[in-house]
């Protein structure tokens, strides 16, 4: 498989990070498709342990070519505080290069991410804040800045001027506010950013199509998770991007007839960061349980993440509208101690029984999940590295998740590092 496309497959934080950096091991070239820093992945390798939020997770193989692709949007100031963090920890740069087509997230896309969340009061979607979504709606109203502009000083300052000249306005009327600085301050600041990321903002399209014609490895890298599609997903309650494996091809700038694989990755339970539907949500103590023993906590915010059971409903739409050829299952290990485990098989709304995953939040708040109830293993599964070194109870678990969503196990992750994997099928 020449081209393979990774994406989280439920509401993001699946583990996209630690399965990449472990897929980039056999790539030649990975490919972060889209999205921003909103976005956060922890790797553990055995360089130490990271958070990216912009970097390719195949950055720590030197002979790897690492892509920050068309369809992502940038914050300067960000990323070069993490690629400071790699050069720090020994991680070389030379092969990380930047589409000098992706969009850049500036001072007032923040500004107003904020202002638009805190106006929305109590049907506040939940962002990072940090710019992602306003970045988003000037690329598809074509006033948006690219990472190419940067290296051009009379197209930097004329788009500079007119845009901010335009926001300085929106800011003013409609929230009493300011641009946090002035338009030669910012021109400045961002030619530096410029000058300082010169040596990789670069035309990406020879290099992608090259890798193709030479038929070398390729992983793209998705963004967020499928149930947070700003088409498919439970809007409005999601990202600004289309995160599904067309999404992926159309921000990596790969033909959607060349991808060869989609690994689709689920935790074998259900998280969820903000606001929206969540039907197999726990709040109680075995929710703060699987929280706390899971980590579930943001890796961009900090924020806690909502926890709950496996939702094979929303798993099994998720592969359908992907075309999801592998199942990526993480964090089997959290569950080692759970007495009891469920699996949602179906929703029931209005004394009617839904198989299938609603477009309306209003049904999709109201629906009682219908469960299935399997026993748990107690046993320690950090040291399985093949299907039948993993306790009975829970491989009946992980064959019935599969079965339920219609698509084949791959992998198994049975901890947070790169060899604690239970590895079924070969990806590439």
């Amino acid at each position: 498989m020449p081209v393979v496309a990774v994406l989280g497959a439920q509401w993001g934080d699946e583990g996209k990070g630690r399965v990449v950096d472990l897929l980039a091991t056999k790539a030649k070239m990975v490919i972060r498709a889209a999205g921003g820093s909103n976005a956060g992945h922890t790797v553990i390798n055995h360089l130490g342990t990271f958070k990216l939020h912009l970097t390719p997770a195949g950055i720590f193989d030197a002979n790897v070519v690492n892509i920050i692709g068309a369809g992502t949007v940038i914050d300067p100031a960000v990323l070069m505080k993490e690629l400071q963090a790699l050069r720090e920890a020994n991680v070389s740069l030379d092969q990380l290069y930047i589409s000098d087509r992706a969009h850049v997230v500036m001072p007032y896309h923040v500004s107003l991410d904020a202002l638009e969340e805190k106006d929305r009061g109590a049907n506040e979607i939940g962002t990072t804040k940090r710019g992602i979504g306003p970045a988003y709606v000037d690329k598809a109203s074509r006033m948006g800045i690219r990472m190419g502009d940067l290296l051009h000083e009379e197209t930097l300052l004329s788009r500079l001027t007119s845009v901010l000249e335009y926001k300085g306005r929106v800011l003013n009327k409609m929230y009493g506010a300011q641009p946090s600085a002035s338009l030669h301050d910012m021109y400045l600041q961002y030619l530096e950013f410029g000058r300082q990321l010169e040596a990789h903002i670069v035309p990406i399209h020879t290099m992608v199509q090259d890798a193709l014609r030479r038929d070398i490895p390729i992983l793209i890298e998705g963004n967020q998770g499928a149930l947070l599609d700003v088409d498919y997903g439970t809007f409005p309650y999601v990202t600004s991007t289309a995160t599904g494996s067309a999404g992926a091809c159309q921000g990596a700038g790969i033909p959607p007839m060349r991808l060869n694989g989609v690994v689709g990755i689920y935790k074998a339970y259900t998280t969820r960061v903000g606001g929206g539907p969540f039907p197999t949500e726990l709040t109680d103590e075995l929710g703060e349980y699987i929280r706390q023993a899971g980590h579930e906590f943001g890796t961009t915010t900090g924020r806690p993440r909502r926890v709950g059971w496996f939702d094979a409903v929303a798993a099994r739409y998720a592969a359908e509208i992907n075309g999801i050829s592998s199942i990526a299952l993480t964090k089997l290990d959290v569950l080692d101690d759970v007495e009891t485990l469920k699996i949602c098989t179906g929703y029931r709304w209005n004394d009617t029984e839904l198989d299938s995953f609603p477009s309306s939040i209003s049904v999709l708040s109201q629906v009682e999940p219908i469960y299935e109830e399997y026993p748990g293993w107690k046993t320690n599964t950090s040291h399985a590295r093949t299907l039948d070194e993993l306790p009975e109870a829970a491989q009946r678990y992980v064959r019935r998740l599969s079965q339920l969503v219609g698509v084949r196990l791959g992998m198994i992750s049975v901890g947070p590092s790169r060899e604690q994997m239970v590895s079924l099928q070969e990806i590439f």
